[in-house]
């Protein structure tokens, strides 16, 4: 009689998880407000810049620039800070891909580096030695809302003058030593697309403390204006990338909520990491101590799979889902081995400096141990859940280690 639910057992759950977006309604009065006001662009309106400030407040940040989208953030913070054709930026190879399509789209070369095996953040051993002559910023990525090592990486910077780029795409709330990430290196940026801790379906924003990096990054968010001249002045070649204030509006009904779902996630985050910890074969990625909240975009641990009797990770995650809960094997490849990079296809981002580089000649084992054996990934909204919801994912993954020998013999 089979015991698991992916042979035709009882699953452990049969009630959905957090669904996402949330404050739907709140989210359409506000939405219908702005547009009922006549108020649709950011250049007129005021949902926007209160954003702004909210939002760089909320990140102890003191300037907030608003952008179509993510990309774009990371896009205009690397021209912000100056990079130049042929220039180099380290990058982990275990991050989305516009980590790397933001350097390519500024005309720099991304340099691929490998992830620490404790936290799959960027190594900053790994940083320092991927330096040469032609670097000039490292991007810190704070993966799934975990803030990179910012002391390590600020001080490898400072050494060679370089600036760091802080992608908090996936970390809002996050904070390193009691400060919100975004503000601590040169520039940072976020992204508010739908599947994101704070959303608007698409939208980004980019940070500083630094008040000329910020009239730079908002003239190229811009058209190349330049406040305080004239409308029609045009400084710098830039488009249009700003967000629009139903976007704005959006985000600040959010805004109200972020505090407490961040320290929700951030709280069955740990409560999760004790009691998977436990468990053989489980091994939750690890928070360093500094790194005081984690905005768990997404909960990741490390499956291993001859603790599951050499069940590989696409079947434990199957049996898992079959348990009903949504688990994910995250990036399928490295960053490296993308085809973008694999058949050099830039397009007009062409490089005579990056067209040089054969990624595919790359081997970073722990990003390959990540992508084809060992990460196993939980969206934002499954942390959004009750203590009882965490205690079923336990439940479920014991349970599949409790009957592995089953799951073997049906694999």
């Amino acid at each position: 009689m089979p015991r698991l639910a992916i042979n035709g057992a009882e699953p452990v759950r049969t009630e959905p998880f957090p669904a996402w977006p949330m404050d739907l309604e709140e989210s359409a009065r506000a939405a219908a407000e702005t547009v009922r006001s006549g108020q649709w662009g950011s250049i007129q309106g005021e949902k926007v810049r209160g954003l702004e400030r909210r939002f760089a407040a909320f990140q102890d940040a003191a300037h907030g620039v608003a952008v179509s989208n993510g990309t774009t953030a990371l896009c205009l913070a690397l021209q912000a800070v100056g990079i130049e054709p042929g220039d180099e930026v380290i990058v982990p190879a275990y991050t989305f891909i516009a980590s790397a399509s933001s350097i390519v789209m500024s005309n720099a070369v991304p340099v691929f580096v490998d992830i620490d095996p404790d936290t799959y953040n960027l190594d900053p051993g790994r940083v320092e030695q991927a330096i040469t002559p032609r670097t000039r910023a490292v991007m810190a990525v704070h993966f799934a809302g975990l803030s990179a090592d910012m002391d390590r990486l600020g001080e490898i910077a400072a050494g060679h003058g370089l600036a760091v780029i802080e992608d908090a795409a996936q970390a809002h709330g996050a904070r390193w030593g009691g400060r919100g990430v975004g503000g601590l290196g040169a520039m940072g940026a976020f992204s508010f697309q739908s599947s994101k801790n704070l959303n608007a379906g698409e939208g980004g924003i980019m940070l500083t403390n630094d008040d000329d990096l910020a009239a730079a990054a908002r003239s190229l968010a811009d058209c190349g204006h330049a406040a305080p001249g004239p409308r029609y002045n045009h400084y710098r070649m830039a488009g249009n990338n700003r967000m629009t204030e139903v976007q704005g509006a959006l985000l600040q009904v959010q805004m109200e909520h972020l505090e407490a779902r961040a320290d929700r996630r951030h709280d069955n985050g740990e409560y999760l990491t004790e009691r998977l910890g436990a468990l053989d074969g489980i091994e939750p990625v690890f928070r360093p101590a500094k790194a005081d909240r984690h905005a768990r975009h997404i909960y990741m641990f490390k499956y291993n799979g001859d603790a599951f009797g050499g069940i590989p990770k696409t079947r434990f995650i199957e049996a898992l889902r079959a348990e009903r809960i949504p688990a994910s094997p995250g990036y399928s490849i490295p960053l490296y081995k993308q085809p973008v990079f694999r058949d050099r296809n830039y397009g007009i981002y062409q490089r005579p400096a990056l067209s040089a580089v054969d990624y595919d000649a790359l081997n970073l084992p722990v990003t390959e141990r990540a992508c084809y054996s060992e990460a196993v990934w939980f969206t934002q909204n499954v942390m959004l859940g009750s203590r009882e919801d965490m205690d079923d994912i336990v439940r479920a993954i014991a349970k599949l280690g409790d009957h592995r020998d089953e799951l073997r013999e049906a694999s």
